[in-house]
C-alpha cells in the first residue's frame, strides 16, 4: 500500500495551542501509513522535540523567534521577513529548491494564518486542508469575505460549534456546507494525570492561587486579569495570580505587573514544559481570553477537576456545558472580576462544579479525534 504524501505548514513549534495539537496529532499517528513533511517557517519552538523521529522536519529560517526591535536583531528580522514573503509570492521556488518538486497527495495548513500559502500551491493535483483554531470573526482583518476564501479548500477542519457555525451560516451552496467538519482538539489525558504528579509547588501561605496558562499575548487577556487582581486586592480580598507562559507580550504584560504594584502577589512563570503541576496545587483556574477557539487549556482544567472561571469566548459554553462544569463570565474585565469575586466572597459556590466534575467523562478522547482526522485524510 503507497503511503499518502503529505505537506504539512505551520510557522514554528513554539509554546501554543495550535502547535500542540499538531504535535499530539503527529506522536498518536501510524508511522508505516503517511509520508509526512513538516514545513517550518521557523526551526523554533519548544515542541520539535516532541515530533516523531519518522517525521521530516523542514524550515525556512532557523533561530528563536525575534519580538523585539534591538538594533543588533533588525537585520535577521528583515532577512527573514523578506525571505518568507518572497517565497509566499513565488511559490514555484519553494516548491523547486527546498520541496525539489516533490508531488503531494496533500496539502495542510495546521493554522488559518497559512490560508494563502497552500491554496497558491503550484500543486494543483493536490487536495488542500484547512485545521481553524480560532474564532475568525474575533480576528483583526478576517472580514466575511476573506473567511469565505476558505471554503476554496477540499476540506476545513474546526474545533467547536461556535466556529462551525460560523462557516455554515457562511455557506452559499450544499457543497461548502460539506466541506466544514467539526472535530475536537487531540489530548493526551493519561499525559496530563501522570505529569501532574510531578512534585506539586507547595505555597508558602494560604491564600486562594488563580493560575491561568497559555501563550502571553493580547488574546489571552492577560493584561486584565492584572488589573483585575489589583483591583480586588485594594477592596481587602487576599489572593495570588500565577501566569504560566511566554510569548511576544511577555515583556509588556511583565511592565504593567510592576506598574500596578503587584510584583509581590502576581507571578509570570515564563513557559515551563510542565504546567501541571501548577494547575493542581492552584485553587482556581481562571480564562480571562478575549476570543478564541476551543480553548484546549479547559481541557486540561476539567481533567484535572480544577475550579473553573471562563470568560464566555468561543468553545466555553459547549466545554463547560453551560456552566455545569466551571462558572462562565462576560466577555469583558467586569466579567472577570465578578467571577474572581464570587471564588474569594462565596467559595461554597464552586462545590456543585466539583461534584459534576467527579465523575465527569470528556465526551471526546484522543484515540477517536485521531481516527477522525485520519478518516478524512485518507478520503480526500
Amino acid at each position: 500500500m503507497l503511503k499518502k504524501k503529505i505537506l504539512i505548514r505551520i510557522g514554528s513549534l513554539r509554546h501554543g495551542g495550535a502547535e500542540k495539537v499538531l504535535v499530539t496529532f503527529l506522536k498518536n499517528l501510524p508511522k508505516d501509513k503517511y509520508e509526512i513533511d513538516l514545513l517550518l517557517n521557523l526551526y523554533s519552538g519548544k515542541y520539535l522535540t516532541d515530533v516523531p523521529d519518522w517525521v521530516n522536519v523542514m524550515y525556512l529560517n532557523r533561530g528563536e523567534m525575534i519580538t523585539t526591535n534591538r538594533p543588533k536583531d533588525i537585520p535577521t528580522k528583515i532577512y527573514r521577513v523578506v525571505y518568507q514573503r518572497l517565497l509566499k509570492k513565488y511559490p514555484k521556488i519553494l516548491y523547486k529548491r527546498k520541496l525539489k518538486n516533490k508531488v503531494y497527495d496533500i496539502e495542510f495548513a495546521a493554522i488559518h494564518g497559512f490560508m494563502d500559502e497552500v491554496l497558491n500551491s503550484p500543486l494543483k493535483s493536490s487536495k488542500k486542508l484547512m485545521w481553524i483554531h480560532n474564532d475568525l470573526t474575533q480576528v483583526s482583518g478576517y472580514t466575511t469575505e476573506k473567511i469565505r476564501h476558505f471554503f476554496r479548500y477540499d476540506k476545513v477542519m474546526v474545533i467547536s460549534e461556535k466556529i462551525e457555525q460560523t462557516f455554515l451560516e457562511l455557506a452559499k451552496t450544499e457543497n461548502e456546507k460539506s466541506k466544514i467538519v467539526r472535530i475536537y482538539n487531540p489530548l493526551d489525558t493519561n499525559e496530563i494525570l501522570v505529569k501532574s504528579e510531578a512534585g506539586s509547588p507547595k505555597s508558602e501561605d494560604f491564600q486562594p492561587l488563580f493560575i491561568s496558562v497559555g501563550t502571553v499575548f493580547p488574546q489571552k487577556g492577560f493584561d486584565r486579569l492584572l488589573r483585575v487582581h489589583k483591583r480586588l486586592l485594594d477592596e481587602g480580598f487576599p489572593h495570588k495570580v500565577m501566569i504560566v507562559g511566554d510569548g511576544y507580550d511577555f515583556e509588556n504584560v511583565k511592565k504593567l505587573k510592576t506598574e500596578l504594584g503587584v510584583d509581590k502577589t502576581a507571578t509570570m512563570l515564563g513557559f515551563t514544559d510542565n504546567p501541571y503541576p501548577y494547575f493542581k496545587a492552584a485553587d482556581f483556574y481562571i480564562l480571562s481570553s478575549r476570543y478564541e477557539g476551543f480553548p484546549t487549556v479547559l481541557s486540561e482544567a476539567i481533567t484535572l477537576k480544577k475550579n473553573i472561571i471562563a470568560t464566555d469566548v468561543s468553545g466555553v459554553t459547549e466545554m463547560l456545558e453551560n456552566g455545569k462544569l466551571g462558572l462562565i463570565t462576560e466577555n469583558s474585565e467586569d466579567g472577570i472580576y465578578h467571577g474572581m469575586k464570587q471564588a474569594l466572597t462565596n467559595p461554597e459556590h464552586f462545590k456543585s462544579y466539583q461534584e459534576n466534575l467527579e465523575h465527569y467523562e470528556m465526551p471526546f478522547n484522543l484515540k477517536n479525534s485521531v481516527d477522525k482526522i485520519m478518516e478524512i485524510i485518507d478520503h480526500l
